[in-house]
């Protein structure tokens, strides 16, 4: 899978976006248009090994929720995920069996630098 998960409205993914200068063969998915499927998911987790990994405790309906003083198992996790989209830890870089989460700096140079190596 070659994919760039991102939301449209977020600025700073979008920011990352053209920070990396993805080419065609990497489809570009907005979550808010295409949420992920189960299958997606499940290809993601092989690569991140958990759930956790790609959700996001930024999210509002994380902190609505009082999910952060209950305790979460990796299935929870996942549902959480398929629920709604902005669970998802963004952008998300896929890459063959390369995986990058998020937007920090750190991760990002990593992404563009793998990017480049390609």
């Amino acid at each position: 899978m070659r994919a760039f998960f991102y939301l449209r409205g977020c600025e700073k993914c979008m920011q990352i976006m053209k920070t990396l200068n993805l080419d065609s063969a990497i489809k570009q998915i907005d979550i808010k248009k295409n949420s992920l499927n189960e299958y997606q998911l499940d290809e993601l987790f092989k690569l991140s090994k958990k759930y956790e990994a790609l959700f996001s405790k930024r999210a509002q309906l994380y902190k609505q929720r009082g999910l952060k003083d209950k305790a979460l198992n990796d299935e929870d996790y996942r549902m959480l995920i398929l629920e709604h989209y902005t669970f998802l830890k963004r952008p998300l870089l896929v890459y063959d069996q390369a995986i990058y989460i998020g937007n920090s700096s750190k991760v990002v140079e990593a992404a563009k630098a793998f990017l480049n190596e390609q």
